[in-house]
């Protein structure tokens, strides 16, 4: 047995986890795979050499960089009972913000909802992809991947070309209370998100939490949201909004595509 430890910069949250353990579905040489997201390191155990890893996972463009590899005498892995519990868990919460952002971002006319909401649906098909596929074939899998990328891709266009009508046309102001409010909602439901999924870790990693959440790529959406709220009223501008909602729906459209390149 073996034991290569991988630092991966761009882990922010357990969405790029879900995303690594996709991306490795299928390497029969993995025995187990143990994520550490606070300091954002995956330690792979497996038999033979770790080129195929190593590659699979520079291919998800996450910044991934082989630290160490070694031999190791330990066989026993206790699997997590609760993980499909817990990812049942995540996805629902985050199903329902995107429920609630798209709802009030159309009412309230922001970009900026519209686009936070598509990121917690890009998390939902993440999660979603994890279980309808669980103990499906690499090719079922590679589908839904597929599907849940494109379908992203084509909503951050539609947001796009949304962005442009209202930056060379008459947009009546976006209600700022509204946005900054959701947003305030959105950036707890994404804490309450990441503790979900961090209490399968051990306690001695508690007092990681809380960097991991601020470093979250989620939150600093729903804090740039919030700002946006902020200058909106003070400028009296839909501008804020606009650029915000550009910006997510960039990362939207980066997530889509790391989700694609699962299904090749």
């Amino acid at each position: 047995m073996k034991k290569t430890i991988f630092e991966i910069t761009k882990m922010d949250c357990p969405s790029e986890e879900n995303l690594i353990r996709m991306k490795l579905d299928g390497i029969s040489s993995i025995v187990n795979l143990d994520f550490d997201i606070p300091n954002r390191t995956l330690t792979v155990f497996h038999t033979g050499e770790s080129f195929l890893i190593e590659k699979s996972l520079l291919e998800l463009n996450l910044g991934a960089k082989k630290i160490s590899t070694g031999e190791t005498n330990q066989t026993d892995f206790k699997e997590n009972e609760n993980q499909k519990k817990l990812l049942w868990m995540v996805l629902a919460i985050n199903f329902v913000f995107f429920v609630i952002e798209m709802t009030t971002g159309v009412f309230s006319k922001s970009m900026g909802l519209v686009a936070d909401s598509l990121d917690m649906l890009a998390d939902s098909f993440v999660y979603g992809i994890s279980l309808f596929a669980v103990g499906g074939t690499l090719i079922k899998k590679k589908r839904i991947a597929k599907l849940a990328g494109y379908f992203q891709i084509i909503l951050a266009i539609i947001g796009f070309l949304e962005v442009l009508r209202r930056f060379f046309g008459e947009e009546k102001l976006p209600n700022f209370s509204t946005m900054i409010v959701v947003s305030i909602l959105a950036l707890i439901a994404n804490g309450i998100c990441l503790y979900i999924l961090q209490k399968s870790k051990s306690k001695k990693e508690a007092h990681m939490k809380a960097s991991m959440i601020f470093t979250s790529n989620d939150v600093i959406i729903n804090l740039g949201v919030i700002i946006a709220g902020v200058l909106v009223s003070w400028l009296q501008s839909s501008k804020p909004d606009l650029i915000i909602g550009t910006i997510v729906f960039v990362l939207v459209v980066q997530g889509a595509m790391r989700i694609l390149k699962l299904s090749k």
